[in-house]
């Protein structure tokens, strides 16, 4: 394998990291440092990150990892490695499981406890939604009359990662330092001088490739894999976007317009991602979510 670390950014990494219970204080460390005092989480549950609907027919949730913290609020922590149609539909629909399991039976006075998604995201939204130097997104339900929170019992943290360029002399916060390890984890071969809190000890030894039991390194084999592929698709089916969408557009003619060309131009170049993938192995809903067609679309195919 290349570089020294295991890479965050893959399945395996990421949840080595951050979803096992031996594990568990350095993803205490990263919320800490990610709500900076709002939140103290002094100790977590790992709980059940398959979430099934109420029917038998109802859509499953798979987080990355889900925790709770010891006042019962719920945590649902994802490594969100490309962009997808509706990543904020999803981000809502994956924040009504832990809502709905709360639910008591008998009396009840509808009470809830907190819950938090967190959004690591390997991607930037829309050019025209932030400003460039604005990555870190923490998202409320808000009156939008006089600006005040209206909840504040549901919370979204969106982390825009291609956005944070600091260098190792720039860090000053816990935040900032876990931000670094997360985006440049994979291309370090040494623990950087400036990361000497203790609880940085215990990732790099967690994150040396060198010391992965035989399965594990096979796994995180397997997941590199997927995930290169993932990226590869992600970028043949934006390059392809946009060449093809222009010559279909053109085809189409003046009276249909360029943008009705352009978006048949990347429904087809979904349909052919699609096929590879399935090629490849990838699940049906690992495909839904990153082309965005539809569970009937992708068996079609």
């Amino acid at each position: 394998m290349e570089g020294k670390y295991i890479n965050p950014y893959t399945d395996f990494g990421f949840k080595k990291l951050f979803g096992t219970e031996m594990n568990k204080e350095l993803l205490i460390s990263f919320l800490n440092s990610l709500f900076e005092g709002h939140e103290e989480i002094r100790d977590i549950t790992y709980r059940n990150s398959e979430q099934l609907g109420s029917g038998m027919l109802d859509r499953k949730a798979v987080f990355d990892v889900y925790c709770e913290n010891i006042a019962g609020e719920r945590f649902i922590v994802e490594m969100q490695k490309a962009e997808q149609n509706y990543f904020k539909d999803r981000s809502v629909f994956y924040a009504t499981f832990p809502i709905r399991e709360q639910a008591q039976r008998g009396d009840w006075d509808f009470q809830l406890k907190g819950v938090y998604t967190v959004g690591i995201l390997n991607f930037v939204f829309p050019d025209d939604e932030y400003a460039d130097d604005c990555m870190h997104h923490e998202v409320k339900l808000m009156d939008v009359e006089d600006k005040h929170v209206f909840y504040d019992k549901l919370t979204f943290v969106y982390l825009e990662m291609p956005k944070f360029r600091k260098t190792e002399d720039e860090l000053v916060t816990m935040f900032d330092k876990w931000l670094y390890v997360l985006r440049n984890l994979s291309r370090l071969m040494e623990r950087p001088a400036a990361l000497q809190e203790r609880v940085f000890t215990r990732l790099f030894e967690q994150a040396e490739i060198a010391k992965l039991s035989p399965k594990e390194l096979f796994d995180y084999e397997e997941s590199v894999k997927v995930y290169r592929d993932l990226i590869n698709v992600v970028e043949t089916a934006r390059q392809k976007g946009e060449r093809s969408g222009m010559e279909i557009g053109l085809e189409k003619g003046r009276a249909e317009g360029r943008a009705e060309g352009i978006e048949m131009g990347v429904n087809q170049n979904k349909i052919d991602n699609a096929r590879r993938m399935k090629q490849k192995g990838f699940s049906t809903e690992d495909i839904a979510e990153i082309t965005g067609l539809g569970k009937d679309e992708i068996d079609a195919i």
